[in-house]
């Protein structure tokens, strides 16, 4: 990516591009970095649930996008408009997670539309990525009513679906978006300042899974913009070592 469009789209996301400090400034005295290849070890690994995975180990593409479609496994199937699949590159190497469908999504089906999907974009774009490179798609593949918080039996019952396409994506990394997406992933209470900046493991692929926050918390509070520029990059290097 040109500098120039790079610029373009730091500023989409509120930020500005680093220079070069003046040759008069007067040398730094912090500790000497780290090599390059010392990425931080795991820092949790989110156990498989309770041999869900197998429940879908069949299904390809076609049979689990239809399987979704007629899932009524919890009370969403009768607030939903349509099911949300998922979206993007079968071949991709990023899957990003976020926690459920909100109400644009819910009315076209895709995930991560609207303003939050609009900032999500920039937000690939920042690091190289355009939106039809990676695969989105959601915990919940239904919207919870109200937008509310998905309950635990609800994000049990949709997980299986997940995993498998999971298995067949197969990516180098996993972005989980937001507390809630974050804490159904990997199993904890933990808050999301708390899982920022590790690298985290998911399922049997043991597939290495970084932390950041919503597009829509990003909309509410722009000053963590500059907190999730630096999650993004933290996960392009994880992924380049992968």
């Amino acid at each position: 990516m040109n500098s120039e469009l790079r610029r373009e789209y730091l500023a989409g996301l509120g930020l500005t591009s680093w220079t070069l400090r003046s040759a008069e400034a007067p040398p730094r005295t912090a500790a000497p970095v780290p090599p390059r290849a010392a990425v931080p070890a795991a820092a949790t690994v989110a156990p498989p649930a309770d041999a869900s995975p197998a429940r879908e180990a069949d299904a390809d593409w076609t049979e689990l996008r239809a399987r979704v479609a007629a899932c009524v496994r919890c009370g969403l199937c009768a607030t939903r408009t349509q099911t949300v699949f998922g979206v993007g590159n079968l071949n991709a190497q990023w899957l990003i997670v976020g926690e459920a469908p909100g109400a644009d999504e819910d009315r076209q089906g895709e995930p991560f539309v609207g303003r939050a999907g609009q900032l999500l974009n920039a937000m690939l774009h920042a690091v190289g990525l355009a939106r039809e490179q990676v695969y989105i798609a959601n915990v919940l593949k239904c919207r919870p009513p109200g937008n509310r918080d998905p309950g635990a039996s609800e994000a049990a019952e949709c997980l299986p679906y997940l995993e498998r396409q999971i298995a067949l994506l197969k990516p180098k990394i996993m972005l989980a978006v937001g507390r809630i997406a974050a804490q159904n992933l990997l199993r904890t209470d933990k808050t999301l300042g708390s899982l920022r900046q590790q690298v985290h493991r998911f399922g049997a692929l043991q597939v290495p899974l970084v932390v950041t926050y919503h597009p829509a918390y990003l909309l509410r509070t722009p000053t963590d913009k500059r907190k999730a520029w630096e999650d993004l990059k933290f996960a392009r290097e994880v992924c380049s070592r992968v």
